[in-house]
């Protein structure tokens, strides 16, 4: 069966208790922190909707809400003084929080489709990520798509492996974006 992927900005008052309970969920609490309490969370996701060097978005396959992303812009970010970034160097952030879709192959698809996105913006060479260093499986999936490992770097909320795609490099593998 065809499956269709999708993003959609997030919502506020449409989308603060589902991406709450992602959050709270067992795979997702260790790498985020933001298993706090409701008031908390949209406090924190109202800023984060405010703040913008970044865009919010949901995953969907086949219309159903799977996935949560946040996509920013290097310059401003706290990552900006870690590494040599570049004019335009966008960066990603993202969980898979419909436990229905764990462990079933979407997270490269998705992930595809997001640097994909990103890079519609012609004056990108480069996305950056920065996954939690124990988070093996999304280290593996940024891997299968085009993510090059560089180098840990220290943040406030964890130890994060520096990871770059290239434009050229994702092109090659994937077809123009």
């Amino acid at each position: 069966m065809q499956k269709t992927i999708s993003f959609t900005k997030v919502s506020f008052e449409r989308d603060v208790k589902l991406i709450h309970s992602w959050m709270n969920e067992e795979h997702v609490h260790p790498f985020w922190q933001l298993n706090i309490p409701i008031n908390s969370f949209r406090n924190h996701l109202q800023n984060a909707l405010n703040d913008t060097h970044q865009t919010l978005y949901l995953g969907f396959i086949n219309e159903v809400p799977i996935s949560y992303w946040e996509a920013y812009w290097v310059k401003e970010d706290i990552i900006e003084g870690s590494y040599e970034n570049k004019p335009y160097d966008q960066g990603i952030h993202l969980l898979i929080g419909n436990t229905d879709y764990l462990g079933r192959g979407f997270s490269l698809h998705l992930l595809r489709a997001m640097v994909s996105l990103q890079l519609r913006e012609t004056r990108t060479k480069r996305i950056i990520a920065e996954p939690d260093i124990r988070n093996k499986k999304m280290i593996h999936v940024f891997e299968k798509c085009g993510f090059t490992p560089q180098k840990p770097i220290v943040l406030p909320d964890k130890t994060g492996l520096l990871m770059i795609c290239e434009r050229k490099q994702f092109e090659r593998k994937w077809g123009n974006a």
